[in-house]
Formats: C-alpha cells, sequence, structure tokens
C-alpha cells in the first residue's frame, strides 16, 4: 500500500507506506548499502569507490515521482490521493565511521549547496509544494543506516508544522508588518527577549548566521540556526551566508556531541519557503535549521508521552537560558 488519506478532523493529509516496513534495517558495516563499492561485496547505491556526497533516489520511498493508484476507494468524508511527491537520500561522506560533526567546514559547505540545488530543482517539479532537507542521527531517534547521511522529500503539500509556523509568521506580519523570525533574531541579538545585553540564548554567532536556543524550546537542547538577514530559502543565500552555515552547523552538531560526551542523537531540519506558487510566500517565509536532541541527560531522553503526542503541548524539563549557557561554551 502506497498511499495519502486526509484526517477531515485535524485538515492533515497521512501518508501510508507499508513496503517501507521491508527496509534495511541497522546493518553491518560489510553490508551497509550507503558505502562506496568495493571488489568482492555486495553492490550498494554508490557504485564508485570513493565519493565526497552522492544524492539519489531513495530505495524505499515514501513518495514517488508515479506512484500507483491508491488501494480504497475515497468517500466524500474520506478523501484519498497517491502518494506522490520526491524522497531523495544524501550521503554526506564515503567514511562509514565518521558523522557529519566530524566533517570539515568544506564538506559541510558543499552540503550547503546541495541542499539548494535540490530545493531549487525539486521545488520546479509541478506539484511539489515544499522540499525540506533533514537529517536523523542515532538509534534513539529510530535510524535504520548509521551510515552519515540525511534525507530530502519533496512534499505535496506544505507539512503541517512549517504551515503552521507560516500562518504565525503570516499573522505577525499583519500586526506589525514585519517577519517574526527578523524580530526574534533581532531580540536574541539585543537580549530584549529575557537578560541582559549580548543574547541569553545564544551559543553561537557570526556577522550573517546566529545559533540559539529558542525562548520556546520544546526540547530540553534544542538550537535553532538562523541566517541575520531576511532570506526565505537555501537558495537565496550568498557565498558568505553559506560559508557562515557551513562553519556554524559544524560547530553546532561537534558541540552537542561534547555535552554529554557521546554522538548526540538528533533530529535536524530546513523549513523555508513553499515552492508552490500559489501565493508570494517571500514576506512570511525566514529559512531557519532546527535541531531537535532528544535526550535531557545523558542517561535520559525526552520521551514524547500524554501531554506532547495527544495534546501536542510540550512541556520541557531545562530552561532555554540554563541550555544556551551550557551549549555556549561547547560550541565556541
Amino acid at each position: 500500500m502506497t498511499e495519502r488519506r486526509y484526517d477531515p478532523t485535524a485538515d492533515e493529509w497521512v501518508t501510508f507506506a507499508t513496503h517501507r516496513q521491508d527496509r534495511t534495517y541497522l546493518p553491518s558495516a560489510d553490508g551497509c548499502p550507503l558505502c562506496p563499492a568495493r571488489p568482492g561485496r555486495a553492490p550498494t547505491e554508490v557504485a564508485s569507490p570513493a565519493f565526497q556526497v552522492v544524492v539519489f533516489d531513495n530505495r524505499f520511498p515514501a513518495f514517488a515521482p508515479a506512484p500507483p493508484p491508491p488501494d480504497v476507494e475515497p468517500s466524500p468524508l474520506f478523501a484519498v490521493r497517491p502518494a506522490f511527491g520526491r524522497c531523495e537520500v544524501v550521503v554526506y561522506s564515503d567514511d562509514h565511521a565518521t558523522a557529519f560533526a566530524d566533517l570539515p567546514t568544506a564538506r559541510i559547505r558543499m552540503i550547503v549547496d546541495v541542499w539548494a540545488d535540490r530545493v531549487r530543482t525539486l521545488g520546479a517539479t509541478p506539484g511539489i509544494s515544499y522540499v525540506m532537507p533533514f537529517e536523523n542521527r542515532g538509534e534513539a531517534i529510530g535510524v535504520t543506516l548509521t551510515h552519515p547521511h540525511g534525507q530530502i522529500y519533496g512534499y505535496p503539500e506544505v507539512p503541517p508544522r512549517p504551515a503552521r509556523e507560516l500562518r504565525a509568521a503570516q499573522a505577525h506580519l499583519a500586526r506589525t508588518g514585519r517577519c517574526v523570525h527578523c524580530d526574534v533574531v533581532a531580540a536574541e541579538r539585543a537580549g530584549r527577549a529575557d537578560g541582559p545585553a549580548g543574547g541569553p540564548r545564544i551559543v553561537l554567532e557570526t556577522e550573517t548566521v546566529i545559533a540559539f536556543v529558542p525562548f520556546w524550546a520544546r526540547f530540553p537542547y534544542e538550537v535553532h540556526v538562523v541566517p541575520v538577514a531576511h532570506r526565505p530559502s537555501l537558495p537565496d543565500l550568498d557565498d558568505a551566508e553559506r560559508d557562515d552555515l557551513a562553519e556554524v552547523l559544524r560547530r553546532v552538531t561537534h558541540g552537542y556531541d561534547r555535552l554529554f560526551g557521546f554522538r548526540l542523537p538528533y533530529v535536524m531540519a530546513a523549513h523555508a519557503r513553499p515552492t508552490d506558487e500559489t501565493q508570494d510566500w517571500d514576506p512570511v517565509s525566514h529559512l531557519h535549521v532546527e535541531f531537535a536532541p532528544p535526550h535531557r541527560t545523558a542517561e535520559k531522553l525526552k520521551y514524547l508521552a500524554g501531554s506532547e503526542l495527544a495534546g501536542g503541548a510540550f512541556v520541557t524539563d531545562v530552561a532555554p537560558e540554563r541550555a544556551a549557557a551550557r551549549l555556549r561554551g561547547l560550541m565556541r
């Protein structure tokens, strides 16, 4: 079964991709499908014996450019659509034992350029409304392959969380005439939100990019990385901003790995402008990369339980200012 079903009680689409139950699950290094090809071993997804960054279509996609028809018939209440879209894999390195945090800044800059290129290319595909690069890292997150890699999804509509952000940004713009993320960045840099000048939640800052624990952090050590200037999407970044973004991402992930003395699991995702042409998204879209690590201590995870899963209301264990103070020294 591969199809999308509409939830009329929440105004959301849910994708069913039952073939993903059979995807490769935590293979040994010798059987890793993301490693480069080796003589005498089973074929992998990458035929080259060495590479830097590789992008290819996911073998077990949630969405496909030519999906099969749905298995069930729609009704006036229960809408059903084919699971149209794109799912790509971005492999960061041919070294199975490395991680995003271990990569040199030049390699991460290459990944930023790859993200921007795929956002532009997939976003130009008819029917694709939103493109999101992301990385799931660590078994606590549920990864099935440990080789350093991320993914890029091209969605047929704006996913629920970015859609909520856009609605909030539209309301803020209507109320103030300004971009909400621009206001957040300005407040954090000025220290106006809470505390002395210098920003009590800033963990890292360059001329063009800022990283901070958000005032409303849902996860104890959540960090947002945001261009200082209003940039709606990855392709809109100039060379200096891409350089700074790569360096900040490297230092944030490296700092995470120093936090508890192990490679910290996280979800990293880039939120940006929708790619459809239904309206002018630029004024309400401000690129930001969100990190959501599940650990609240070295031994304890922040589980999404009753309040979070059932109510969508997060309860967080660590104050953002205390988290930022701890991360600041590790990331600088």
